[in-house]
């Protein structure tokens, strides 16, 4: 019965996709990518969608987006939510705090038939991030994605592979990578003056019981004034629920949980300093130790990772990953370590911090290499705390995406940057439901538990 439902699924998911991408590529016939790129012109307004009023979107990227709007000459004219309570707080939210009135639709179709909408911003269920992604660029937009980008390999392949057939400009919604002190950290690092990675050690932890909750909303949502069947996206056969409609956080397969929500911007930053696209392997343990509200994703989770060339088991580094969302002690914690010393992304700071001294690089025969104090990006303290918020990285990651639209550049955090870390998240969650060791096979870009 098991393997009848879950091919049952899958024809379903397949014909889901089939339906909506071709659906939204149809929308776009007679405009190429190329020749889309190049309708805007330097003072054209620039009008954008919204996919999904999400909490995301009302407390972080909207005030992010509206830092930037007038001077970069950016618009909302319309919002796409299946949930008719949703599509009009969005109108009244806009109109109030930006002055301008926008269009409901009932979904992304409808948005992406109208003619006005140059770009969207889509914040919707994590598992929804991906092949929402698929759909603007296929029907000639260009997009912000949050994150996590994909919470399955067979999506993060379909973004993948539709951003780079279409050239639309995508950015991922992993703001670390316009962050200031991280830019910083990651010159230092190519520089070679802190030298080769030996370890990093990360932590998120929070002491939040009503995190990813909502629980008057669950109590107030009706099934008939939304679209159940749309919001599923052909991933499950489940029954109404609106728990994993409204909590889906808390529930696999429409999110991770951990990995997607928290590790998925540390887990990116590893890649982007080391130059490496995914981790060799993973294990990873965890459950829900604490929090008895029904939830299917950990409460707790930590997983260890090998990095390293492929072709090269001799040279890597560990990672150790922690996480838990029922004592905050250790808070957010992104620490890297080399034989010389430590760089420190909470106090910004690079140090020589457990560093191999004199005498015992005397003893090992090696030259002494303790690191010296240095400073990241002195000018701009980030906020790096669990509470993402509203915060400057979100505002110059916007920032970036929004140059990016008119100069048609690469933004910082690239598609394939999106692709990386989804790997690692999908890595570690089949690691942690199988209690297996969990490797990346590059030739098939699949995952493989042994």
């Amino acid at each position: 019965m098991e393997n009848t439902e879950q091919g049952s699924r899958s024809n379903d998911r397949r014909e889901f996709i089939k339906k909506t991408v071709v659906g939204a590529a149809g929308l776009a016939l007679g405009v190429s990518a190329k020749s889309y790129g190049n309708i805007l012109g330097a003072n054209d307004r620039v009008r954008v969608g919204i996919v999904g009023f999400s909490n995301r979107f009302r407390s972080s990227l909207f005030p992010a987006f509206l830092n930037h709007s007038k001077e970069l000459n950016f618009e909302f004219v319309a919002v796409s939510d299946i949930w008719n309570r949703r599509r009009n707080e969005a109108v009244a939210f806009v109109t109030e705090k930006a002055g301008s009135k926008i269009v409901a639709c009932r979904n992304n179709e409808e948005l992406y038939d109208r003619k006005d909408v140059d770009a969207v911003i889509i914040s919707t269920a994590d598992f929804q991030h991906a092949l929402h992604g698929v759909q603007a660029v296929k029907a000639g937009r260009d997009a912000y994605v949050e994150k996590p980008m994909a919470e399955s390999m067979e999506d993060a392949r379909a973004i993948l592979k539709a951003v780079e057939e279409t050239k639309k400009v995508v950015q991922i919604g992993s703001q670390r990578r316009s962050a200031p002190n991280y830019i910083a950290a990651n010159e230092y690092i190519k520089s070679g003056k802190f030298g080769d990675f030996t370890m990093v050690e990360m932590t998120w932890n929070v002491n939040q019981p009503g995190r990813w909750r909502l629980p008057q909303l669950t109590k107030e949502i009706r099934k008939e004034d939304t679209d159940w069947d749309r919001f599923r996206m052909g991933k499950t056969n489940d029954e109404w629920d609106p728990r994993k409609y409204l909590e889906y956080r808390l529930f696999y397969p429409y999110s991770s949980g951990i990995p997607g929500q928290w590790m998925s911007h540390q887990i990116d930053t590893v890649h982007w300093f080391s130059g490496l696209d995914h981790p060799r392997s993973v294990a990873a343990n965890g459950g829900v130790y604490v929090w008895k509200d029904g939830r299917k994703n950990a409460d707790t989770l930590t997983a260890v990772f090998d990095y390293g060339p492929a072709d090269d088991m001799n040279k890597g580094f560990q990672v150790v990953y922690s996480s838990r969302m029922h004592n905050s002690a250790g808070g957010t914690k992104e620490l890297y370590f080399s034989n010389g010393g430590e760089l420190n992304l909470d106090t910004n700071k690079v140090s020589s911090n457990g560093g191999m001294d004199e005498k015992m690089a005397k003893e090992m025969g090696l030259s002494a290499n303790l690191l010296g104090e240095y400073a990241l990006a002195d000018a701009v303290k980030m906020e790096t705390s669990a509470n993402t918020g509203s915060d400057p990285m979100t505002s110059l990651h916007m920032r970036n995406w929004m140059d990016c639209v008119r100069s048609r550049k690469t933004p910082n955090a690239s598609v394939r940057a999106g692709y990386n870390h989804s790997v690692a998240n999908i890595m570690t969650t089949k690691a942690l439901h199988t209690g297996k060791r969990v490797t990346f096979d590059d030739k098939k870009q699949d995952v493989v538990a042994s």
